[in-house]
């Protein structure tokens, strides 16, 4: 894998992904940014929810579930210090779908969690991350 990020102008940067896919990254203004882009660590919630959205989604469908959406809210503490890293971070899924199990979302978000999401297993050697989750009928 492999990433360039281009300086724009103040802290307004381009990053583009080696699979050809661009984001804008910028600070804000009290920063000297013109709050045009994401900030840098919401970037890393980002990439750790989707990974393990993706994770969560392809589990149950593996397992022939009926799953018609996942959204995962994902909320972090920082530390008041420099740097301000990441404390704590939570992972909430609402999954629906028809005749979903909660049994089956549990293991799914589980499986991600401990097995098969990179980002997730990788922040968690460094901050507390936790999981839960709600079915939702459709």
């Amino acid at each position: 894998m492999q990433a360039t990020i281009k300086w724009v102008d103040g802290v307004m940067f381009v990053g583009e992904t080696g699979s050809g896919h661009a984001v804008v990254i910028d600070g804000p203004p009290d920063h000297g940014g013109r709050n045009m882009g994401v900030r840098p660590m919401e970037l890393l919630l980002l990439g750790v929810g989707s990974c393990s959205s993706f994770d969560v989604v392809q589990i149950l469908q593996k397992g022939r579930n009926n799953v018609t959406g996942c959204v995962a809210e994902v909320t972090a503490e920082r530390v008041d210090a420099i740097p301000s890293v990441f404390s704590k971070i939570h992972l909430h899924f609402s999954v629906s779908g028809k005749g979903l199990k909660a049994s089956a979302v549990e293991r799914a978000v589980k499986l991600s969690a401990e097995k098969y999401c990179s980002a997730s297993i990788m922040l968690s050697k460094a901050v507390e991350i936790t999981h839960d989750f709600e079915v939702i009928e459709v």
